[in-house]
């Protein structure tokens, strides 16, 4: 599987718009209640960031998948051909 250079992006960036919004909310709140607040949060933006990355690598295999079977299918072509006229020509003689 062939590797492509990827480019960093910004944690907002990677987070869904809501849970960007949530983060700002998170960092409103008085100071006594944002270090409970914050464990979870950090907890939900693992978890979002996990399965981007995770999401991104099913579909880059899933483009890789297409790409070799597009390969395969020429290549069977390509043998059925070479085949049939390896018959013809056996018949021929």
């Amino acid at each position: 599987m062939s590797q492509t250079n990827r480019i960093v992006k910004p944690v907002h960036d990677e987070l869904p718009a809501d849970l960007v919004e949530l983060v700002s909310a998170v960092a409103e709140l008085p100071e006594e209640y944002r270090p409970a607040v914050n464990r979870a949060l950090n907890r939900v933006i693992d978890s979002t960031k996990r399965r981007r990355r995770i999401l991104t690598l099913v579909q880059d295999a899933l483009g890789q998948l297409r790409l070799d079977m597009k390969y395969l299918m020429f290549d069977l072509e390509a043998t059925r051909r070479e085949r049939d006229e390896y018959r013809r020509q056996s018949e021929e003689t």
